[in-house]
C-alpha cells in the first residue's frame, strides 16, 4: 500500500469534499421541484389581482344563490345580518341597535316579522292605533306595502343583485395578498389600497366565488357561503299574515 504524505491527503480530502457536496446539491435540485402554491387549485391565484376581482364578482353574479352573513355598517349605523339570497328573493334576519326582525320577500312582496318589543320602540303608532297593535303584530309577518318609505331600504337587505354589488367593491390600487383559509377553503386575498380599501379572499377550489369581505375603513366583515345551494321561499298562510294597509308602522329601528 503506498502511503500518502500528510499534505497529499489532506488536498485529496479537501477534492472528495468539493465533489461529494456538488454531487450532493446536484442530486437535491434534480430530486426535488419548487413547490407550486396553485397546484391542485381553480389557477385563478396566477392571474393578477384586478382580474381575480373580475372573476370573483362575475362568479357571484352568475350564482343562483347564496348566504351572506356577517356586519356592516351604513352612514355610521351598524346592522348584523344572516340572510340567504337568490334572484326572486331573500329571507333572514337583521339585528340592528339591539333589536331583530326577519325579512322575507318573493318576487315584489315583501314581509317583516319582529317581537311585540321592536313594534312597540319607534316614533308612536299610524294614526287611528288603538295602542294595542304592538301586540298584535307580534311574531306576525306584516306585509310591507311597496309605496311605503321603508319598503326600498328593507328589500334592499333581500336583493342578492343589489346587496352584493354594494359590498363586494374594493377602493384603491389592488394587489394580491395571503392565502388563508377561509371555512376550511384555500382562499387567495385582493387588497385594494395596501389594505385600506378593503380585502376580498376568493376561493381557489372549483369556482372562484368570493368568500369572505372586509370592507374598507372598518365598515364591516361579511362571509358568504352556500353558493348555489338551492332554498325554498314560501309566503306565509293567511293567519301568519298582517297586512296593515297604506303604511308600516313607524319605528327607529325599520326606518
Amino acid at each position: 500500500m503506498t502511503a500518502f504524505p500528510p499534505a497529499a491527503r489532506a488536498r485529496r480530502a479537501a477534492l472528495l469534499g468539493v465533489v461529494c457536496v456538488g454531487l450532493t446539491a446536484a442530486l437535491t435540485a434534480c430530486g426535488e421541484e419548487p413547490v407550486d402554491p396553485d397546484k391542485g387549485t381553480n389557477g385563478v391565484g396566477r392571474l393578477s389581482a384586478p382580474a381575480i376581482e373580475a372573476k370573483a364578482r362575475k362568479a357571484a353574479r352568475d350564482a343562483e344563490s347564496v348566504r351572506l352573513s356577517g356586519t356592516v355598517v351604513s352612514k355610521g349605523r351598524s346592522y348584523k345580518l344572516d340572510m340567504r339570497l337568490k334572484e326572486d328573493g331573500g329571507t333572514g334576519s337583521v339585528t340592528s341597535r339591539g333589536s331583530t326582525f326577519e325579512l322575507l320577500r318573493i318576487d315584489d312582496e315583501l314581509f317583516m316579522k319582529a317581537g311585540a318589543d321592536f313594534w312597540d320602540h319607534g316614533a308612536g303608532q299610524p294614526s287611528g292605533s288603538d295602542g294595542a297593535a304592538a301586540g298584535k303584530l307580534e311574531d306576525k309577518y306584516v306585509k310591507v306595502p311597496d309605496d311605503d318609505p321603508a319598503y326600498d331600504q328593507l328589500r334592499g337587505f333581500t336583493d342578492k343583485g343589489v346587496l352584493l354589488d354594494g359590498l363586494l367593491g374594493l377602493h384603491g390600487k389592488l394587489s394580491k395578498g395571503d392565502r388563508p383559509k377561509v371555512g376550511g377553503v384555500r382562499t387567495i386575498e385582493v387588497t385594494g389600497g395596501k389594505g385600506t380599501g378593503g380585502t376580498l379572499a376568493v376561493s381557489l377550489l372549483g369556482t372562484p366565488y368570493p368568500l369572505k369581505l372586509e370592507r374598507a375603513g372598518g365598515a364591516g366583515v361579511v362571509r358568504l357561503a352556500d353558493w348555489d345551494e338551492e332554498f325554498a321561499l314560501e309566503a306565509p298562510g293567511k293567519d301568519e299574515t298582517v297586512d296593515y294597509g297604506g303604511q308600516l308602522p313607524k319605528t327607529s329601528d325599520a326606518s
